[in-house]
């Protein structure tokens, strides 16, 4: 049975009348054509290809990771502590009501904060303008 003309694919948010080869996405309400021509698809596929791609996709990753790890430390820690030390949470901080738990839980904020920051610098910094090279020299 062929879709009704607009009908939209739940499993794979793509909608089309399912007689054209161009898929169109709904991105925020604006419709984003994808039909890349043959050259546009060699293009794409040596960028793939190319060494510096692999190198930059492969240094991006370890370094979201490692943000992560560290993240992921940094909350489970938090997350142990209450479980297993609410005694040490409990007590009193700087000589007021506020006990250790809520500066620590702050701590934790920030510290997502900051390795977002971290990671929105190297982008900007060190990435994008690889990726940027990168796509200038193949002529995208």
């Amino acid at each position: 049975m062929k879709p009704r003309r607009g009908a939209r694919d739940m499993r794979s948010g793509i909608s089309g009348t399912g007689d054209d080869k161009k898929l169109t996405r709904s991105i925020r309400g604006a419709a984003v054509i994808d039909h890349h021509d043959e050259s546009e698809r060699a293009m794409l596929a040596r960028v793939a290809d190319d060494p510096r791609y692999r190198d930059l996709v492969r240094e991006r990753s370890r370094f979201g990771w490692t943000l992560t790890i560290i993240m992921m430390v940094v909350f489970f820690g938090y997350i142990s502590l209450i479980a297993y030390d609410k005694a040490f949470l409990a007590r009193p901080a700087f000589g007021g009501t506020t006990t250790l738990g809520i500066p620590i839980g702050i701590g934790v904020i920030l510290i997502a904060i900051l390795l977002t920051g971290i990671y929105v610098r190297r982008a900007n910094r060190r990435f994008d303008p690889a990726m940027r090279t990168l796509l200038q020299d193949e002529g995208l």
